[in-house]
């Protein structure tokens, strides 16, 4: 009974993380056309901006593959890369609630202060729900990885008794 339950919440867990990684990808790709219609060829604080975006969609995709595959080495570039883009979203919505004239200054942007502003705001809510889902992710692929390793050493871990009479002499005590 215990078994069924675990792999069922196993299973539930991955598939919010599958959820919550899908919605950062649209997410991100929102805000980088968002980014994009306020200038068509992006300034140089836009071309930052927009790199952002597209390490958030690595870093959702990574973690997709990261919990498939299973490998260490897919778990910590996950870990990193979400850990890095969680920052930087923070660090930008705060930039853009707090100063938003001064970012679209930097941005260079086409399009009528007012309505830059508004475009500016749209994609400042979009990093900050990138940044709260980028850390409801950290969370989830970690209590993934956390029955992964539970699973593991209940399947392989179990101690067996064996015969000392088939071991070779240096492995004979």
């Amino acid at each position: 009974m215990g078994l069924s339950s675990d792999a069922q919440s196993h299973y539930k867990t991955h598939k919010f993380f599958l959820i919550c990684n899908y919605i950062l990808l649209g997410a991100a790709s929102s805000c980088i056309f968002l980014t994009l219609s306020l200038r068509l060829f992006p300034s140089v604080a836009g071309a930052l901006l927009v790199l952002l975006h597209i390490g958030t969609i690595v870093g959702a995709i990574s973690g997709c593959n990261a919990v498939s595959a299973g490998s260490n080495r897919w778990y910590a570039a996950h870990m990193v890369a979400t850990v890095l883009t969680a920052i930087f979203q923070g660090s930008v919505s705060v930039l853009i609630f707090t100063t938003t004239s001064n970012f679209l200054g930097a941005l260079k942007s086409y399009v009528r202060e007012d309505d830059a502003a508004v475009i500016l705001k749209m994609a400042g809510g979009l990093c900050v729900l990138m940044f709260c889902l980028e850390w409801l992710v950290l969370t989830l692929a970690f209590f993934l990885r956390y029955y992964a390793v539970m699973e593991g050493s209940r399947n392989g871990g179990k101690v067996q008794a064996e015969d000392p009479k088939g071991w070779t002499p240096p492995f004979h005590v």
